[in-house]
């Protein structure tokens, strides 16, 4: 993301939440009802693809992997919050949606995270929609590759001594490992039981047939767009550096698992490929 073009990643990451509305049948594995207006002008060039190629293993496969991060995000969310959880972080938000529709805002206070280009980018496609940002919603400029994200945060009103959840979906690929490990780093800092829901691409050896077919054309894709995927990790690898962090982790699921099975008994072109997984790590208490 510059400032002069904004992200494809986001762009598609939106459209498929979008078009999982559109392009799938129910049950919904969920309900983006916002995405498609934040896409403007765009929306129906983006969620055509969906509507003439839904069946094609990498627009079904995006789908189904940007539904169930946020499926399994926001449900866990909604589980702290009745424990009184307070915070929320979007590490990596896009074109994120959830402090526009979700009955927490206000509640919970939300944090987006990202690049100074993108929140420039979202704030005048909310612009456009005709959307105005609750007084819930911090917008946090990061650079995630140089910048401090703890103290960032706190000077956008977020209290570190208070357990938060962060969310880190969609993002870690294509960031550099060494600053995978600053932003762990980072989070391992916030107050003892903050949790981190954190999606990660697989190492090659463990990606299943459907996986290696997807990881293969969304890295080609990613790359041509400026994008690259720059680390994968296997589970036992990403538990040790967040170990490291004074991260526990609770557990890491394959995508098909992170949701209820009943949302399986699908009868559209929706597919999990096992090309990415998701972590949940908890900021264990310092002696």
């Amino acid at each position: 993301m510059n400032d002069e073009e904004p992200s494809r990643t986001a762009l598609m990451a939106a459209a498929g939440r979008a078009a999982h509305l559109l392009v799938d049948r129910e049950p919904f594995i969920f309900e983006d009802t916002v995405a498609h207006a934040l896409l403007g002008d765009g929306a129906e060039e983006l969620i055509g693809y969906h509507r003439a190629y839904g069946d094609h293993l990498i627009l079904s496969g995006v789908r189904a992997q940007v539904t169930i991060r946020s499926h399994y995000a926001e449900r866990r969310l909604t589980e702290l919050a009745g424990l009184g959880v307070t915070q929320y972080v979007i590490l990596g938000a896009g074109l994120d949606t959830f402090a526009h529709r979700s009955p927490l805002t206000g509640q919970v206070a939300v944090f987006e995270v990202d690049h100074p280009a993108t929140q420039r980018w979202k704030r005048g496609l909310l612009a456009e929609a005709g959307i105005t940002p609750p007084e819930a919603l911090a917008f946090v400029g990061v650079d995630f590759e140089t910048d401090a994200l703890v103290d960032r945060l706190v000077a956008c009103g977020f209290d570190p001594a208070k357990p938060a959840l962060v969310s880190w979906l969609g993002v870690s690929m294509y960031l550099t490992d060494q600053a995978v490990v600053a932003t762990l780093a980072e989070i391992g800092r916030l107050a003892p039981g903050t949790e981190l829901i954190m999606e990660y691409a697989l190492s090659p050896v463990l990606r299943d047939e459907k996986g290696e077919a997807y990881a293969q054309m969304a890295m080609a894709a990613a790359a041509e767009r400026g994008e690259p995927w720059l680390s994968l990790f296997a589970p036992e690898e990403l538990s040790a550096k967040l170990a490291d962090h004074h991260l526990d982790v609770a557990e890491h699921v394959r995508e098909q698992e992170a949701v209820d099975p009943a949302l399986w008994r699908r009868h559209d072109a929706l597919q999990c490929a096992d090309a990415c997984r998701l972590v949940r790590a908890v900021v264990r208490t310092r002696p």
